[in-house]
């Protein structure tokens, strides 16, 4: 397994997830990508972007996200292991899935949280689209 990608999304519970795929990078010897999928912006969507303002606290979001990210990949290349950031914009499981091919990614590492029956059927199941739509091994790291 050379290459191992872990989406992660910055929610206070990524560590349990990075601490999996660190265990498996160290384990193969793999390099690890730590990918973090932003919400991509208003105008790819039909929105106009908004004041500058607006813009500014966008931009100041994602510098935080990726400074962050960049920070778990610093601590895991201080453990000895070969790892990456990238901060994308997107839709979340068609870019997750676009990374995994693009980098040749061997096995992907998601985290998954139970939720209640309203938050399904408000929300879709992230973790269960990405387990239907991979080409690639899925691990998932529970995370309730």
């Amino acid at each position: 397994m050379k290459s191992i990608l872990v989406a992660v999304d910055l929610n206070d519970k990524e560590e349990l997830v990075l601490k999996k795929a660190a265990e498996f990078a160290n384990s193969f010897d793999s390099k690890l990508w730590i990918v973090h999928v932003a919400a991509p912006e208003p105008d790819f969507v039909g929105y106009e972007p908004g004041p500058q303002s607006v813009r500014d606290i966008r931009a100041a979001e994602l510098r935080e996200k990726h400074r962050l990210i960049q920070k778990y990949a610093d601590e895991l290349k201080k453990k000895g292991i070969n790892a990456e950031s990238l901060l994308i914009q997107g839709s979340i499981i068609e870019s997750i899935l676009k990374e995994v091919e693009k980098l040749k990614a061997d096995l992907l590492i998601i985290g998954h949280e139970d939720h209640d029956l309203l938050y399904k059927i408000i929300n879709s199941d992230v973790s269960k689209k990405i387990i239907n739509k991979s080409k690639t091994s899925v691990l998932v790291v529970p995370l309730s």
